[in-house]
């Protein structure tokens, strides 16, 4: 997951859709975050017993393996993207896409409505996905707050990627750059952002799964297959960048074309292995 949210246009939610712990994850998240509301609010020992009551055992070896991926990986696909950028954002497409296809059947019985939100949904993303900002240079704190709360809401929905939605802002430079350069205020910032947009959004997203899982699955979906747009390996107008950071895209070129095909067809494996993984996981 946290490979996956470094790279402009994946999210780490995806894959945890993929391994099947994406109900649990979003539960857990809100869990913790109404025992925060709770300690806010003075009720000490109430909050103290839902905090005592999370799924430790899971949430810390997750966090651990983010947090090791993004500070461990952050140069290696900042590299790729300037020296790979097609085989990259091909091989996250076939992963992504692949994604799709296995999550349709978390869907108890897909009908017209269903279906409709998934293609309303999957074009709305499309074309928003169409627009960027330019670079943003020394932003002010409170953007960097706003920034981590918006990236984190990203992370966690499947197809949305934080780290596209820093580009679209005009953030993914600078904050990329204090995490390679260990700037601990921005990152602390960023984190700042972060726990508040987790923790209010968390607890709506599980609310939405709770209430109304197929039709929530439809909206997962359609996000990841909008996405795509961000992971096509041929943007306009400069051939270097891959699928990331320009959303508009050409044609394929022939000799990038097998290089592409092969790791989009490696990641889907990969992928079917992943989502094998994980529904052994879940019927165990």
């Amino acid at each position: 997951m946290g490979a996956a949210d470094v790279v402009p246009g994946v999210s780490g939610g995806t894959l945890a859709l993929l391994l099947g712990i994406y109900d649990r994850l979003v539960g857990q998240v809100a869990h913790l975050s109404t025992a925060a509301g709770l300690l806010l609010r003075g009720r000490l020992r109430t909050a103290l017993g839902m905090v005592g009551r999370a799924e430790w055992g899971f949430l810390v070896p997750l966090a651990v393996g983010i947090g090791v991926a993004i500070v461990g990986l952050v140069e290696v696909v900042r590299w790729l993207i300037d020296e790979q950028p097609v085989g990259l954002s091909a091989a996250f497409f076939g992963l992504v896409a692949l994604t799709v296809v296995t999550t349709r059947v978390q869907v108890g019985q897909w009908r017209v409505g269903l279906v409709a939100v998934f293609v309303v949904v999957a074009v709305a993303v499309f074309f928003l996905l169409g627009v960027r900002a330019g670079s943003v240079s020394d932003p002010a704190g409170l953007v960097i707050v706003g920034a981590g709360a918006l990236a984190i809401c990203a992370m966690i929905l499947p197809g949305i990627s934080g780290a596209f939605v820093l580009l679209l802002l005009g953030l993914y430079d600078p904050i990329t750059e204090a995490v390679s350069e260990r700037d601990f205020g921005t990152v602390l910032l960023f984190g700042l952002g972060a726990v508040i947009g987790l923790g209010l959004f968390s607890r709506l997203l599980a609310r939405l799964l709770d209430r109304w899982r197929d039709a929530m699955i439809a909206v997962l979906m359609g996000l990841m297959a909008g996405s795509l747009r961000v992971l096509w390996p041929w943007p306009v107008g400069d051939a270097d960048s891959g699928g990331f950071g320009n959303a508009e895209l050409g044609a394929p070129l022939a000799s990038d074309l097998v290089v592409a095909v092969i790791a989009a067809g490696v990641a889907a494996l990969v992928a079917v292995g992943l989502h094998r993984v994980g529904t052994r996981h879940e019927t165990a």
